[in-house]
């Protein structure tokens, strides 16, 4: 067994021989060897042979890398004649993938003995031959090659004949008996003795058969071909009956003796079964088509019989003219048909041969791929090819290719064979989810049962499987308060938004969270979005008062009885948690003493005189104002105001205590000591005040005495500021209007000791 060389991918061909006939599991050569690998390494790269035809006569051990017989093989059967015979296959490796070409070559044993066609041989030779006449005998057919082939011929003792041996030149042997001496058919008619045809096997084979001579009466002249070789070319693809070529041959006798008689000489069993000859005319015909792929060169003898027996020879060489009659076959000996989509350049798809069985351009093929693809053909070695991808891929443009592997040869006209394959793409998590929105609005109405669903997330991902599976969760912030996180959730799977709790719109009108949707590959990635959810404001709260103040009984108001149409009474305040319509306030009259004498701003809550005020009107009015605001269903709070129409302020505290329309009598004792209390505080305040503006005055007096001496000072007023209700600072937002301000005045030039309280301060 030699091995001649392994090196590379597909650079050398390993070459061994084995016996033909070789029992199951004769070993042939270790493969792991010659590849430089171990039984292990060769175990994981998943070794195996791939045959170049449609059988596989070896085995791999991939535990140990012995080549072994796994089919008796007959030489003979697999190559005929042909020398050497030959039995190719691949080796091949994965990860990577890697091939590598291996040829057996079957030496030839001696199992075959030389046979003759016939196992007797007639010839008719006349008495009148002359010694030293050559006769053709018939070939024995021996099928072994080399020294096991038929190596020569022998006869039995004999007084006329020798054997003398001759050779072709394709290499075989065949005999002609040779004439001694004169034969007398008057002293023996017959004469009879064997032939016998040795191989060269050792020990030698042979096959016997009976020579059978048979003396005629004197035909002085044998037959004469005009040509001792005819060389002729056929194309293969020649029909039947296709004529070859037309051999003559003349006789100078006269009568049956010069009638000629052609025939085939049986040198050959292939020769019979392919070509046919009139015996009459010499035309040379085919009986079947001619393959120029199994026979490139026929050797014919032609043999002419006179009608005296006597014969002559004559060779017919017929060439096979190759015809393009076989296109192509692209051979797939591996293929990965899921890549990933992820593979870089240059990364080997299949592996595959070309083989056209024509000769020539006819056999000279080339390979290409059809149409655009991100792919590409390299060459190996001789018809040996790789494909491999020619440029990244990406799945989500394509997820799997058709490969068509074109290949042509150079014959005319070309011929061409096409092998599709099917290359699926695996995916890769290149992908991160993409949203639908970057920003989702949302919107619930307050005091909402939780639970209830707000709308729905959505994200896509170009990839598959569970690379493209998206989840969606709320991104908690770092730092911070976590309440907005915590009033809605996100379902991981359908991405549709909840409430986790009633809200209240007056604490929180709307609030954002940024949510994620992250894919199940592997690591996962993700994209976020902002969720914007705004609370629908719900008529929940009902107009507060500010003033008058919600715990006083009732508002007591001055109004002087020369107060003209119009005199602002006093100004009702409310507001509104609610927003928007909800929070929009009005204002009505919804009950009076005297209904004509006053009337209530729509907006401004003012209340102010309808006409002037008369000396009939009663001293005590009590007023009852609704405000009211516009939800669905309204909410409504009521003031009520006791106004007291008064000549002069000094009798406002006596009739602010009773009420005319309350049916009840004032308490004297109760309301003289209220007019005590209020006395003496306002008696106090005005030393304080007082004292406080003389201590003022002297210590300027006493710092700028260049000054000139100061007027009269005027009335002093002090602001008292916004208008303040339950601890809360009404401004300019909300529903109360602009302040509402009251000022406390004393005058240095009033004889009275009392408050004034004067009209308020209009925006």
């Amino acid at each position: 067994i030699i091995v001649l060389c392994v090196s590379g991918m597909r650079a050398e061909t390993a070459r061994y021989s084995v016996p033909e006939e070789a029992e199951r599991g004769s070993f042939v050569a270790n493969i792991a060897k010659d590849l430089g690998l171990t039984g292990v390494e060769l175990l994981a790269r998943q070794a195996r042979l791939v045959p170049e035809g449609e059988k596989l006569y070896f085995q791999l051990n991939q535990h140990t890398g012995d080549l072994v017989v796994r089919e008796q093989m007959d030489r003979e059967e697999l190559c005929g004649q042909s020398e050497p015979c030959l039995v190719r296959f691949e080796v091949l490796l994965e990860s990577p993938l890697q091939s590598f070409r291996a040829e057996v070559r079957l030496t030839d044993i001696n199992d075959h003995a030389p046979l003759f066609l016939n196992k007797e041989i007639v010839l008719k030779i006349p008495e009148s031959a002359m010694p030293g006449t050559r006769f053709l005998l018939e070939s024995a057919h021996d099928p072994d090659v080399g020294n096991n082939s038929l190596q020569n011929y022998s006869i039995s003792s004999n007084e006329y004949f020798h054997v003398y041996i001759q050779q072709r030149n394709d290499g075989r042997r065949y005999a002609e008996l040779v004439l001694d001496r004169a034969l007398d058919r008057e002293q023996q008619a017959e004469v009879a003795f064997s032939i016998t045809a040795v191989d060269g096997g050792a020990p030698p084979r042979s096959g016997t058969a009976l020579i059978h001579v048979l003396v005629l009466d004197t035909n002085d002249n044998i037959p004469v071909f005009s040509q001792t070789l005819y060389k002729v070319s056929v194309m293969e693809n020649s029909p039947q009956n296709t004529i070859v070529s037309v051999v003559t041959a003349s006789d100078l006798d006269a009568g049956t003796n010069g009638e000629i008689v052609y025939s085939i000489f049986q040198n050959s069993e292939e020769n019979l079964q392919t070509f046919k000859i009139n015996p009459k005319t010499g035309q040379i015909r085919l009986k079947k088509p001619l393959d120029y792929e199994e026979t490139k060169t026929y050797e014919i003898d032609v043999q002419a019989t006179d009608g005296g027996g006597l014969s002559a020879h004559c060779k017919v060489e017929v060439q096979v003219k190759d015809v393009n009659d076989n296109a192509p076959e692209v051979i797939i000996t591996s293929l990965t048909s899921t890549l990933s989509e992820a593979a870089p350049p240059n990364t080997v798809v299949a592996l595959f041969n070309v083989r056209d069985r024509d000769s020539g351009d006819n056999g000279r093929t080339t390979c290409e791929l059809t149409g655009e693809q991100p792919f590409r053909i390299t060459l190996l070695a001789a018809d040996a090819y790789s494909l491999v991808t020619s440029e990244t891929l990406d799945r989500e443009q394509v997820e799997e290719y058709n490969v068509t592997v074109r290949a042509s040869d150079e014959g005319s006209p070309a011929l061409s064979a096409s092998k599709t394959l099917l290359v699926r793409l695996l995916d890769v998590n290149d992908n991160a989810p993409t949203f639908t929105q970057a920003i989702y609005t949302m919107v619930m109405s307050e005091n909402e049962p939780a639970g209830r669903s707000l709308g729905r997330l959505s994200a896509t991902d170009l990839d598959a499987g569970e690379n493209a599976r998206v989840r969606y969760a709320l991104v908690l912030p770092r730092t911070g308060t976590l309440a907005a996180a915590s009033f809605v959730s996100v379902d991981a799977e359908s991405g549709t938004v909840r409430n986790l709790r009633p809200l209240d719109y007056e604490k929180v009108p709307a609030f954002e969270v940024t949510v994620r949707a992250a894919d199940g590959g592997s690591p996962p990635l993700s994209a976020q979005a902002v969720l914007r959810v705004i609370v629908r404001d719900e008529n929940d709260n009902a107009p507060v008062l500010l003033h008058p103040a919600p715990d006083s009984s009732a508002a007591g108001e001055l109004v002087p009885r020369w107060a003209p149409s119009g005199y602002l009474v006093a100004k009702v305040v409310a507001v509104d948690a609610d927003a928007g319509q909800n929070a929009w306030l009005s204002y009505e009259l919804a009950k009076a003493t005297e209904p004509g004498l006053f009337r209530v701003g729509l907006h401004s809550g003012e209340v102010r005189t309808a006409r002037a005020v008369t000396e009939r009107d009663g001293a005590r009015q009590r007023l009852i104002v609704l405000v009211r605001d516009r939800g669905q269903p309204p909410r409504s709070a009521t003031a009520t105001l006791a106004v007291a129409l008064v000549d002069d302020f000094s009798d406002a505290f006596h009739q602010l205590g009773h009420d005319p329309s309350s049916g009840q009598q004032p308490q004297v004792a109760e309301e003289e000591m209220l007019t005590t209390y209020l006395i003496a505080s306002l008696c106090c305040v005005s030393a304080l005040f007082l004292l406080s503006v003389l201590v003022l005055m002297a210590s300027t007096l006493c710092k700028t005495r260049a000054r000139a001496e100061l007027p009269p000072p005027s009335p002093s007023c002090y602001a008292d500021g916004d208008f303040i209700s339950d601890g809360v600072a009404v401004g300019s937002m909300g529903t109360l209007s602009p302040a509402y301000r009251y000022e406390t005045c004393l005058t240095s030039g009033s004889g009275r000791s009392e408050f004034q309280f004067l009209r308020p301060i209009l925006p």
